[in-house]
C-alpha cells in the first residue's frame, strides 16, 4: 500500500523569496491595500486597521527585525528541505489552492487532483525592472515556464478511492497552454525550495481556499486529510508519500493566536479544534490554512517532529503574514 512518511506544513510568502532588507516593499503594498481581512471576516483598508493598533507594532516592522525574521524563516526552510532529503519520499502530494493560475472564475472546483504527466507553471505578467514581483516569480518556477514529473497512476488511482468515500473530487489531466493557465506558486515554491533539484512526482491538490462561494469548511478539509489517507492506504502501490500543506498562515493582518492555536492543534492531532475554525477567521490570505488542516488530516498517525513560527509584521499597523513551518514523521 502506499503510505504517508512525511507531513509538512510550510508558508510559501513571498516575503521567503526576498530578502530582508525587501520586505518594506511588501509593507507598502499592504498600505494601499483596501481589502486587509480581519479576523471577524471583514475587509477594511490600512487606516482603519491602524485607527486600532495606533502603531503598536512600529518597534519591530523595521529591517533590522526583517533581516532577523528572514534568517529564522530560511533556516525552517532549510531543516524542511533537510528532512526532506533524508526521509527521501517516493512522491509528494501538495495541498495548496490556486489564484487563477491554473482555474479562473469559469470553472472553480472546491477539490481538484490533477492526475497528468506533468505540472507546468503559469508564467507570471512581468513588471517594471526591480519590483519585488519579478524577483518573486523566479522563486515560485513562475518567471517562465516549468516543467515537473507527475504521477498520473496515483492520482488517478486517488480520485476513484476518495469517490468511493463521498468526495466529488474534480479532475485536471493536462495544462493546455501554461502562458494561460498553469500552476502556481503554492507548488512550484514548494518544488524550488524543497525538493532541492531532486525529480520527486508531485500530485496536486487544489483546495479552492480564496473564493466563494464553494470554499470548503474547515470541518470538511480535515475530513477531507483523513479521507485521502484512508485512500493511500487502500491503493496497492509501494509508495513512500510526503503530504505537504502549502500556504499560509494568517494574512494580510497577523493574527498570532490564531496562528499558534492551529500550530498547536496540529502538533496535537487536536480534529476537534481544527474541524471548527470559524470560517469568518479563513478569508483572503488566511484562507490558506485550510491547506494545512487538511494535510493534517492526512498526516494523522505521524509524530510531530518540531515546529517555527515568526509573526512577520511588515508595518506599525501589525499587517503582514504568520511564517508558519512544522514536520511531521515517526522516527
Amino acid at each position: 500500500m502506499a503510505r504517508v512518511v512525511l507531513g509538512i506544513g510550510m508558508s510559501h510568502s513571498p516575503l521567503l523569496a526576498l530578502p530582508g532588507e525587501r520586505w518594506v516593499e511588501r509593507g507598502n503594498d499592504d498600505r494601499a491595500n483596501k481589502g486587509l481581512n480581519t479576523i471577524d471576516g471583514r475587509f477594511v483598508d490600512y487606516n482603519t486597521v491602524n485607527a486600532t493598533v495606533k502603531d503598536r507594532y512600529a518597534d519591530v516592522a523595521v529591517t533590522e527585525t526583517f533581516v532577523r525574521q528572514d534568517k529564522e524563516a530560511q533556516d525552517a526552510l532549510d531543516r524542511l528541505a533537510d528532512d526532506f532529503a533524508r526521509i527521501k519520499p517516493d512522491v509528494a502530494i501538495v495541498v495548496g489552492d490556486d489564484h487563477y493560475e491554473l482555474f479562473s472564475p469559469a470553472n472553480m472546483p472546491a477539490i481538484a487532483i490533477y492526475h497528468g504527466k506533468e505540472i507546468l507553471t503559469h508564467e507570471a505578467d512581468k513588471h517594471d525592472e526591480g519590483h519585488w514581483r519579478n524577483t518573486v516569480a523566479a522563486m515560485y518556477a513562475m518567471d517562465e515556464v516549468h516543467s515537473y514529473p507527475a504521477h498520473p497512476e496515483l492520482g488517478e488511482k486517488l480520485i476513484e478511492q476518495l469517490i468511493e468515500r463521498d468526495f466529488d473530487i474534480g479532475s485536471s489531466a493536462r495544462v493546455d497552454d501554461p502562458k494561460t493557465l498553469g500552476f502556481g506558486h503554492a507548488y512550484g515554491f514548494v518544488a524550488e525550495r524543497i525538493f532541492r533539484g531532486r525529480e520527486v512526482p508531485i500530485v496536486p491538490v487544489m483546495l479552492n481556499t480564496y473564493f466563494p462561494p464553494n470554499a470548503p469548511t474547515p470541518r470538511r478539509c480535515y475530513n477531507f486529510g483523513m479521507a485521502l489517507k484512508e485512500s493511500l492506504e487502500a491503493i496497492p502501490m509501494d509508495l513512500r508519500v510526503a503530504v505537504i500543506g502549502s500556504g499560509g498562515l494568517s494574512h494580510f493582518i497577523v493574527e498570532e493566536e490564531l496562528d499558534r492555536q492551529i500550530l498547536t492543534a496540529l502538533e496535537n492531532h487536536d480534529e476537534d479544534v481544527l474541524r471548527n475554525i470559524p470560517v469568518n477567521a479563513l478569508k483572503s490570505g488566511s484562507s490558506e490554512i485550510r491547506c494545512w488542516i487538511a494535510a493534517g488530516g492526512a498526516f494523522r498517525g505521524l509524530k510531530h517532529q518540531w515546529s517555527e513560527y515568526v509573526p512577520a509584521r511588515r508595518t506599525p499597523a501589525g499587517t503582514g503574514i504568520g511564517l508558519g513551518f512544522a514536520a511531521w514523521y515517526n522516527a
